[in-house]
């Protein structure tokens, strides 16, 4: 069942109005206004129409369900991509991440192995160390990271992990927008 009075409280609150300002708009009150926007009292289509108009929609687009957001995300929503000629993989932690601002993944080195390597783009990335050691290649820099530790940098320069060391390495990896 759709909550005619949430929804008309919501729009009204993303517009930035008061319930004073709607009810000028409408020729209404501001006590059925807020009576309305509890349940407490219906409107009538005429009203209704008053004002969604009013709130700068129509009756057919303030109808439409809205889709459940996805908000948590289990391992059976996760895609892996191995790279067995870089020594990693990837795991995409939030499926259809590219269309948002910003996407999660979680690599997996191997020893001796890396992730492929990157070039220069928009936006901002952000890693954390999970286990054990990498090193960040950023341009002609070299970043030694343990457990722990983290990166953040706008990537303007080719960029790479490698893992150098003779244990398994995981990094929390988030780019802004998607590149991965």
């Amino acid at each position: 069942m759709i909550d005619i009075g949430d929804r008309i409280k919501r729009r009204r609150l993303k517009l930035g109005l008061t319930q004073e300002e709607l009810a000028a708009r409408t020729e209404l009150s501001k006590g059925f206004i807020s009576q309305l926007e509890r349940n407490l009292t219906s409107p009538s289509i005429a009203t209704l129409m008053d004002i969604l108009e009013a709130l700068g929609t129509n009756i057919s687009d303030f109808f439409v369900k809205i889709e459940d957001e996805k908000v948590v995300f289990t391992p059976d929503d996760m895609f892996v991509k191995d790279d067995e000629g870089m020594g990693s993989s990837i795991c995409w932690l939030v499926p259809n991440a590219q269309k948002n601002a910003l996407e999660p993944i979680m690599v997996t080195i191997n020893p001796g192995g890396s992730t492929c390597l990157d070039d220069p783009h928009e936006g901002e990335e952000f890693g954390f160390v999970l286990s054990g050691s990498v090193t960040l290649i950023l341009g002609m820099r070299r970043f030694k990271l343990k457990k722990g530790d983290s990166f953040y940098f706008s990537p303007t320069e080719q960029h790479y992990i490698v893992n150098n060391t003779q244990r398994e390495a995981r990094v929390m990896w988030v780019a802004t927008p998607p590149s991965f």
